[in-house]
């Protein structure tokens, strides 16, 4: 399971302003941000760190998971954010039948996708319902039982014995030759 990916860039506050702007749809935020480093998530936790770096830089790939509409979203504000185009939102039935994702190069030519590989046909899964109340019975007394008092136990008045320590062996004297 991965924890977190770190992107490098070279135009440090470019970036976070394109991914700021960028991967809003889908409810990320800068949630940490440190000298050269920033840490994007959702739910307050960043697993997405743009890292400032010294060229040179090889573009990477990063794909996030999200629904259908925010794939849209997502999309949309890329492109109005810096990024160009890379594959509009869409079916990838190559990959499989439900694969739908966007593709965006952000303005420094990694390739960012949001992808959802759910099949929109399926029903949601069913939650259960709930029980209705019980009905209430009238509490009646039971008949009281006698008590009936507990056996005694023996006590012995020995105290238990304590283990002796063993003591270490001494090491016999080697023969010198």
């Amino acid at each position: 399971m991965i924890d977190h990916v770190s992107l490098r860039v070279r135009d440090f506050e470019r970036a976070v302003a394109f991914y700021r702007a960028a991967l809003a749809p889908i409810g990320y935020q800068v949630v940490m941000e440190f000298s050269g480093a920033a840490g994007l998530g959702a739910g307050g936790m960043p697993d997405f760190w743009i890292m400032q770096a010294e060229p040179p830089l090889h573009a990477s790939h990063v794909a996030f998971s999200s629904e259908r509409a925010l794939i849209d979203a997502f999309h949309s504000a890329a492109l109005t954010a810096g990024g160009s185009d890379n594959g509009a939102p869409g079916l990838r039935p190559d990959y499989h039948p439900h694969y739908y994702a966007a593709y965006v190069f952000d303005p420094e030519g990694n390739n960012v996708e949001v992808v959802s590989h759910a099949d929109p046909a399926a029903k949601p899964p069913a939650t259960p319902k709930a029980k209705a109340p019980a009905k209430a019975k009238p509490k009646t007394k039971p008949a009281a039982k006698p008590k009936a008092k507990p056996a005694a136990k023996k006590v012995s008045a020995k105290p238990k014995a304590k283990p002796a320590k063993a003591k270490p062996a001494k090491a016999k004297p080697k023969k010198r030759r």
